[in-house]
């Protein structure tokens, strides 16, 4: 929903103010308009907003100003620009052209999503950079190995060479006693930069998943994904306290940690907007310029995977989605040949920051509100679509590395796994409630035998006529007494 349609049934016309207490939310759960004080249909783990309702230029839709701008910018490259002879260099530039002007499309007309801060338009932009980036995927995929490694070279001249990986292991001794200049010089050969993204990496996850559990089972499987994959890729072969130590307790969990804490002030932030020139002060104007870049409203996820088996089918799915999309990282290097200090690793990464939250929204208010979001959202569709294709690249490209067999102890731990996991499935959604159900059929038919006895009892020992005191002078008739005196009478 765009800024500018926000209104109330019956209320002002987008750019007039709203009274002062109207409550507005970001997504109305029960279809009703923003700018409707929030009803009993909201949801309980969302928060209240209070919108002014301002309607500035910022938030306004500049449809025919970009259709003129880029009529124009065409119209000088046609008319006054002489076409170059290079034919790679038009090739590129056509291709440039054409990504550019969908992406002018997809901005100013694509459906909104869930988020609105800092612009719409942001969440818009990202939404086709994904066609964008799926696209390029399928091209790549519907080439032979050699074609499409040797395409990155249209990207940077530098690609389509073979790489060596690094080997994480060898020495793991943390006090190395041999070395008297630096016995710690193992510790520090592994502070790299991967160790900032590393935290970075897991804060922006916790953002995304709004879940302590979750996040730690995505770290923890993660390094023992490693664990079992080091004989395919040599940079997955680490130090014991490189895996645990440095990564799950100091990298992840310190980001995990911090992630939860942001999400605890953002459930607990009041959520009132105002428009920039309605702030009288200039501190007020720099304080709602900066919380611009904060969530419009926040809703608290509660994945309750075990409420039901839906819910725990989808937890599992997107715990997996999780950890393809991590390893597709280490084995699109491996098999694209691309450095891991190479822009596009950062640029990939910097994408799936941008489209994860939105995704997990998605998907979230799927699970949860499926009366009111019938199909899964447009982003959480297509990162699902990147993350499968991804994974078939790999396939194709190196189908030699991922059938190298699995060791033996290695294959055994993860058969126990899903050995284990699938038990409990069963007995939690299934075993579980015929037994319940078993248990209360049972304890119903012991309840009514009960009370039958009980029935049968008391007319056996209580009959009538036998035990009950005679009627005294002062009582009032029966109903037997009462209707022959009627007929006396």
């Amino acid at each position: 929903m765009r800024r500018g349609e926000r209104r109330g049934a019956g209320g002002p016309r987008p750019g007039s103010p709203v009274p002062a207490g109207k409550a507005s939310l970001e997504e109305p759960p029960d279809g009703a308009p923003a700018g409707r004080a929030p009803g009993p249909g909201r949801r309980s783990t969302e928060s209240e907003v209070y919108d002014d309702g301002t309607n500035t230029f910022f938030w306004r839709a500049h449809t025919l100003t970009v259709l003129c701008i880029l009529t124009c910018v065409l119209g000088y490259v046609t008319l006054l620009e002489e076409t170059p002879r290079d034919t790679a260099y038009n090739t590129k530039r056509g291709i440039v052209a054409s990504i550019l002007v969908f992406l002018c499309f997809g901005v100013t007309q694509a459906k909104d999503g869930p988020f609105s801060r800092p612009h719409p338009a942001y969440w818009r932009f990202w939404l086709c950079v994904s066609v964008v980036y799926e696209l390029f995927l399928i091209f790549i995929l519907f080439q032979t190995v050699e074609d499409g490694r040797q395409f990155l070279k249209y990207v940077d001249p530098r690609l389509g060479v073979p790489l060596p990986e690094r080997d994480y292991g060898g020495n793991c001794l943390v006090y190395d006693a041999d070395n008297e200049s630096d016995p710690f010089h193992n510790i520090w050969d592994k502070l790299d930069g991967f160790v900032p993204a590393h935290f970075l990496g897991w804060y922006l996850k916790t953002l995304m998943i709004r879940d302590w559990w979750m996040c730690m089972i995505v770290s923890v499987m993660f390094e023992f994904l490693e664990y079992s994959l080091e004989h395919q890729l040599p940079n997955f072969s680490e130090c014991w306290w490189d895996h645990w130590i440095m990564d799950v307790l100091v990298c992840n969990g310190l980001g995990i940690y911090c992630g939860m804490k942001t999400l605890e002030w953002l459930s607990l932030k009041t959520y009132k907007w105002q428009g920039l020139w309605n702030i009288p002060t200039y501190k007020g104007k720099m304080k709602r310029i900066v919380f611009q870049f904060t969530p419009y409203s926040w809703v608290r996820f509660e994945w309750k995977p075990a409420s039901s088996l839906r819910r725990w089918l989808a937890v599992c799915g997107i715990i997996l989605v999780f950890l393809l999309a991590e390893l597709n990282t280490f084995y699109l290097k491996f098999v694209l040949w691309l450095p891991p200090e190479h822009y596009l690793v950062l640029l990939r990464l910097v994408f799936f920051v941008n489209v994860g939250g939105v995704a997990m929204r998605e998907i979230y208010d799927f699970m949860d509100d499926p009366k009111l979001h019938k199909k899964l959202g447009q982003q959480a569709w297509l990162v699902a679509a990147i993350t499968a294709t991804e994974l078939l690249i790999v396939v194709k490209y190196d189908p030699h590395t991922l059938t190298l067999s699995l060791p033996f102890y290695v294959a055994q731990c993860w058969v126990l796994g899903s050995v284990l996991l699938l038990t409990w499935t069963a007995w939690r959604f299934f075993l579980r409630d015929i037994t319940l159900r078993y248990k209360e059929t049972r304890r119903q038919k012991q309840q009514s035998r009960g009370d039958q006895g009980r029935d049968i009892g008391n007319m056996d020992g209580h009959l009538p006529g036998l035990d009950d005191p005679l009627p005294g002078p002062d009582d009032p008739p029966g109903p037997g007494e009462a209707e022959r005196e009627g007929r006396r009478l």
